[in-house]
């Protein structure tokens, strides 16, 4: 039997290693992690996604991304042609945003956030997961790898000012009905996860172990 072909990218500085607990059957699914690199100066997201693409060598393949992750795999998916593309924990368009991030990008007050903040791993695992994370700043030190200052002011600024107004239709949406960094009353069309937090795909991987596939062979 044919298996499908997997293709995972992590969140805004997190390594592949987030995916750890989500188990596929190996005899339908062969997994792939993808992994951030460092953006060239001034690159669009357009072509940082050309170039992730790039790194997909199967044809037909699904992808999977989480949070900002989830938003690459989006623009992705205009130079591969995947049989499915899930998002987790993110968002399909730059109006599912909650309003502060709404008025960052007005007020272009991320612009202003020292990035040196984020080579402090508590800082940096404050800012992507929310403050009630502080105390298990241990366990998310191997999740988040990437600490370069250009990647992070590069990666901060795309999730801002991402330009996508329009839903594709055909974007597989999983979320959880307790995510704060993006609320679900912000959200449309999406399945939901009771008790799902930003960060599911490390204290919810039962359930995305569990319903993942079906997900992704319902045709």
């Amino acid at each position: 039997m044919k298996k499908t072909q997997v293709y995972f990218m992590p969140g805004l500085a997190a390594s592949p290693d987030i995916f750890e607990r989500i188990k596929l059957p190996e005899d339908q699914f062969e997994i792939h992690l993808l992994e951030w690199f460092l953006p060239n100066e001034n690159e669009s997201l357009s072509n940082y996604a050309k170039r992730m693409a790039d790194k997909v060598i199967h044809e037909n393949p699904i992808l999977v991304g989480v949070s900002f992750g989830g938003i690459l795999v989006q623009e992705m998916k205009q130079f591969l042609n995947p049989q499915k593309v899930i998002i987790i924990s993110s968002v399909k368009s730059n109006k599912e945003f909650p309003r502060r991030m709404k008025i960052a990008k007005t007020t272009k007050a991320y612009k202003l956030i020292p990035m040196s903040l984020f080579q402090n791993i508590e800082n940096l695992a404050k800012y992507a997961f929310g403050d009630f994370i502080k105390q298990r700043v241990k366990l998310y030190e191997k999740f988040l790898s990437v600490r370069d200052k250009n990647y992070l002011s590069w990666a901060i600024e795309n999730v801002i000012l991402w330009e996508r107004t329009e839903i594709d239709k055909e974007i597989i949406h999983i979320h959880g009905l307790e995510d704060e960094v993006f609320p679900v009353k912000y959200i449309k069309d999406y399945i939901p996860v009771k008790g799902g937090t930003h960060i599911m795909i490390l204290n919810r991987y039962k359930w995305l172990n569990e319903n993942l596939p079906k997900i992704m062979l319902d045709e």
